[in-house]
């Protein structure tokens, strides 16, 4: 006999679910980080309705028919080779991987907004990043670590169906989350009522606002940066003046004092070009690439070049580990390029960079030069 015990509601979140979270992890990438973020809150959209569902939705999907007793563990190993069906919903082994895996996701999104607004200075905890921001790579791989734990737990979901499959095939279990039936003994049906139906109208009209939300708002208080523009000109026109005529108008925050303190002591051998400024200009602008060098900054390049030379004796940010890590991956004919020429024309990718900004979704992609 088959049994209708997965509602509408319950398999639409299912798949929304399996959607976003593959979506999530395609979008780990530094130049999509917004959209990922975006994948994020819709993911905490979901759990919030299934926190909700899992106490006022329809049998099997309560939170309360999740078999989790110790003695269903042990009855369910014992007879996991039978042919006979006892749990309609959820087996026991089942039932603590789902419980895991939202508790899981829950804890993830939370330290995902956590990083993005402490390390990228983005959306709802963004005022964090002033006060938190020495500690952002922690945030980060906290993270990550519990993004491993979620993998692990859909493997270990996947191999139950696999199993399921092999075992227990006449039951149909996989084929319910797509149609909502089972093969059972008796008639375990189940029927939404109108508080059910309404309570999951009301989180997809929700769901379906927030995407709309999003593409019509791209930058809305969910990933927009509390980072702003610097209108270098207003703050030094003798800076914009002397150390753009020749290249990129590097923002004073990409290299820490004592490297500006080197710089600007040695411009007579600048780079094998002579850049020689008279004394008064030469003060003018190091006392102002000082009051606003790596260690007065929050943004996250500030604080990676800042752990990346650490004591050693650089004054070019191409030089640096961190630098080098981050473009390991690009090829030399990039930067042989015609459009770019040298690993030290920032301008060339980073489109924001001479107004203090080196924001990811911004770079420039490297096809254009290939």
């Amino acid at each position: 006999m088959k049994s209708y015990i997965w509602s509408l509601p319950t398999r639409v979140f299912h798949w929304l679910f399996v959607v976003l979270i593959l979506l999530a992890f395609l979008t780990d990438d530094d130049k999509l980080l917004n959209y990922h973020a975006i994948i994020g809150y819709g993911i905490l959209t979901l759990l919030v309705f299934r926190f909700f569902w899992g106490y006022l939705g329809p049998k099997n999907s309560r939170f309360k028919d999740f078999p989790m007793a110790l003695r269903d563990i042990k009855e369910f190993i014992s007879n996991i080779f039978s042919s006979k069906q006892k749990y309609v919903g959820h087996n026991p082994i089942a039932s603590y991987v789902m419980i895991g895996i939202f508790i899981v996701v829950f804890l993830t999104i939370i330290t995902g907004i956590l990083t993005f607004g402490i390390q990228e200075g983005k959306g709802l905890l963004s005022s964090l990043n002033s006060g938190f921001f020495k500690e952002m790579e922690l945030f980060e791989d906290i993270h990550e670590f519990l993004s491993s734990i979620l993998i692990a737990l859909i493997v270990l979901h996947l191999l139950g169906i696999l199993s399921d499959r092999v075992l227990h095939a006449k039951h149909e279990t996989l084929n319910s989350i797509f149609s909502g039936y089972k093969v059972t003994k008796e008639d375990e049906s189940i029927k939404l009522t109108i508080f059910q139906k309404l309570l999951a109208a009301l989180f997809l009209a929700i769901f379906i606002a927030f995407l709309l939300f999003n593409l019509i708002t791209p930058s809305n208080p969910l990933i927009v940066s509390s980072h702003k523009g610097v209108d270098y000109k207003k703050q030094n026109e003798l800076f914009v003046k002397e150390c753009a005529s020749c290249h990129t108008l590097y923002p004073p925050h990409t290299l820490p004092k004592r490297s500006w303190i080197a710089l600007m002591s040695d411009l007579e051998n600048h780079f094998e070009d002579d850049a020689s400024l008279d004394e008064e200009d030469n003060k003018n602008i190091l006392d102002f690439l000082l009051k606003n060098s790596a260690e007065t900054s929050t943004q996250e390049v500030s604080v990676k070049i800042l752990n990346s030379i650490k004591n050693k004796d650089i004054i070019a940010i191409t030089h640096t580990d961190f630098f080098k890590t981050r473009h390991k991956d690009i090829s030399k004919e990039v930067f042989a390029h015609a459009d770019v020429k040298s690993r030290a024309n920032c301008k060339a990718c980073h489109s924001d960079i001479e107004k203090g900004l080196i924001e990811d979704d911004k770079i420039k992609n490297i096809r254009a030069f290939m």
